[in-house]
C-alpha cells in the first residue's frame, strides 16, 4: 500500500493537474461511466464538528474509493486547519488497499478545480471583474485556479471578518492585479464572476445585489441547511452543479428546490457541458450559477493523480498492510 502524506502534496500536484483531473471526472460522470454513492454527512455532537464519507467508482480510470472527514470549526485555535480528511483508493479489480492520501491540500484543490471549472464553461468571455465571498482557508485556493481561467483586471472581496481579506490581497498583489475591500453592493455592481466560499447557515448575497450576466460559483454549500445566496437568486439564474441528486439535498439549490422556486430537472450537470452535451451560457445578460456541493469522484481522481505523481517521482512511502 502507497502512502502520501499531508505534508508532500504542495510539492506534488498544483492547480492544473487538479483541474485536469477534475474536468475529466465531470466528464465521465455525464458520461455515466462514473457514479458517486450516497453521501454520509453527520453532526458528531462533539466539538461542533460535521464528519462524514463520500465514495464513488469511475469505470473510466477505475479510480474507486472514498474520502473520510469533515469540519472542525475549533481547529484554527489549536493551529489546524478546520477542514481534516483523508483519501483511501482501493484497486479496482481486487478490493485491496491501495493508497492512503492527504486529504486537506488535497480537497481545497478539488474545489477550486470545480470552480474554475465552471469559470471557463459559464463565465462571459469579456469577464474583468472578480469577486470573491469569503476568506477562509479555501479562498486563496479558489482565487488562484479563477484568475488563470479569464483575462480578470480587478478583484473586490467582502468577508464578514473584513482583516482576514489580507490574505486575498497578497494574492492580488503578487498576481499584479489592484484588489479592493467592498461592501456587498459595491461587490454585486461590480462583480462579472462572484465565488462564495463560506460556511454560512443564512443567505449572504441577495438578487437584488446580482447584475444581468454575471457568473457565480457556490462552493460552500456541502450540508443540510447551509446557505450561501438567496433562493430567489437561485431561481433567477440557470443552474449547474456537479451533480444533481446531491445539489438539490445539500448544496445550494436545496432551498430553491424544497420552496418550490426551482425545479430539480431544470438543473445541469456541468459535465454535460464539459462534454458538449449542453450549450451552457446562451446570452451575455443570462446569470449563470454553478452548485459546487463537491462529490467523492473529485477527491478519487486528485488523489489517484497524486499517487500517480508520487511513484512516477520516486517518493512514495510503501508498506506492507
Amino acid at each position: 500500500m502507497i502512502i502520501v502524506p499531508e505534508r508532500d502534496i504542495a510539492g506534488l500536484i498544483g492547480p492544473a493537474d487538479c483541474f485536469v483531473a477534475v474536468e475529466g471526472v465531470f466528464a465521465a460522470m455525464a458520461r455515466r461511466t462514473a457514479r458517486n454513492f450516497p453521501v454520509v454527512r453527520e453532526a458528531l455532537g462533539h466539538a461542533d464538528a460535521l464528519y462524514g464519507f463520500k465514495s464513488g467508482f469511475d469505470g473510466e480510470s477505475l479510480a474507486l474509493g472514498l474520502k473520510s472527514g469533515g469540519f472542525w470549526p475549533g481547529n484554527m485555535a489549536r493551529g489546524l486547519t478546520n477542514h481534516q480528511s483523508a483519501v483511501f483508493l482501493f484497486d479496482a479489480d481486487t478490493g485491496q488497499c491501495r493508497a492512503i492520501v492527504g486529504g486537506n491540500r488535497l480537497t481545497a484543490l478539488r474545489t477550486a478545480a470545480a470552480s474554475a471549472i465552471s469559470i471557463k464553461y459559464l463565465a462571459r468571455q469579456d469577464a474583468r471583474t472578480l469577486g470573491i465571498i469569503g476568506a477562509g482557508h479555501q479562498s486563496t485556493f479558489q482565487l488562484e485556479a479563477a484568475l488563470e481561467q479569464r483575462a480578470f483586471e480587478k478583484i473586490v472581496g467582502w468577508n464578514v471578518e473584513p482583516e482576514m481579506l489580507s490574505k486575498l490581497e497578497e494574492v492580488a498583489a503578487r498576481r499584479g492585479l489592484p484588489f479592493e475591500r467592498v461592501d456587498l453592493d459595491g461587490l454585486g455592481a461590480q462583480a462579472d464572476v462572484i465565488i462564495t466560499i463560506t460556511s454560512s447557515f443564512a443567505p449572504i448575497l441577495k438578487v437584488a445585489q446580482v447584475r444581468p450576466g454575471t457568473h457565480i460559483a457556490c462552493m460552500g454549500t456541502d450540508t443540510v441547511g447551509k446557505q450561501e445566496v438567496e433562493a430567489e437568486l437561485v431561481a433567477r439564474a440557470s443552474v449547474f452543479t456537479d451533480e444533481v441528486a446531491q445539489a438539490v439535498t445539500l448544496g445550494e439549490s436545496q432551498h430553491a428546490v424544497a420552496a418550490g422556486l426551482v425545479d430539480a430537472g431544470s438543473i445541469v450537470e456541468i459535465g454535460q457541458v464539459v462534454t458538449g452535451g449542453h450549450a451552457g451560457r446562451t446570452t451575455p445578460e443570462e446569470i449563470t450559477l454553478f452548485d459546487g456541493t463537491g462529490v467523492g469522484l473529485q477527491d478519487l481522481a486528485v488523489a489517484s493523480a497524486i499517487v500517480d505523481l508520487a511513484v512516477r517521482k520516486g517518493i512514495a512511502t510503501e508498506v506492507e498492510f
